[in-house]
């Protein structure tokens, strides 16, 4: 699994001229499946990004964490975070997850954010094209990998 994670000031998912998901501070979540990936993996990233501290604390230091400011995520499953480039010019996706076991792993990671987590968690629509627009803090942004 890769995820993108973007500090944001806003963030907002657009999908055919409909808003699906809108956040004030917080996170925007990138968020990539590969057939290795399981629940407990899924468990595991949602652990690290409501806990991952990159939030200014009074001295202006990152030392706050998703939960300690109480912001909200707008996670958006992106299949080509594992574009293969290495051969010619036209990405391969062979990496990605099938889009069902993904769909599937990307609702159980919006249901233990929003249940387990009590984070705010707004969302794209899955194998949707949808226009994004972040309003980055910092900017910070952070790279995952489980």
């Amino acid at each position: 699994m890769k995820i993108v994670v973007q500090r944001v000031l806003s963030a907002k998912c657009v999908v055919d001229n409909q808003i699906t998901g809108s956040i004030n501070h917080g996170l925007m979540l990138l968020i990539g499946f590969t057939h290795t990936d399981d629940l407990e993996k899924v468990k595991i990233a949602c652990k690290k990004i409501v806990n991952l501290r990159i939030f200014d604390d009074e001295e202006g230091k990152m030392n706050k964490s998703l939960i300690d400011v109480n912001g909200s995520l707008l996670a958006i499953s992106q299949f080509t975070l594992y574009a293969d480039t290495k051969k010619g010019n036209r990405p391969s996706f062979i990496e990605s997850m099938k889009p069902d076991p993904a769909n599937e792993l990307y609702l159980q990671m919006i249901e233990i954010l929003r249940n387990e987590y009590h984070i705010h968690t707004e969302t794209g629509i899955f194998q949707s094209h949808m226009y994004l627009s972040p309003i980055c803090d910092g900017p910070v942004t952070i790279n995952l990998e489980f």
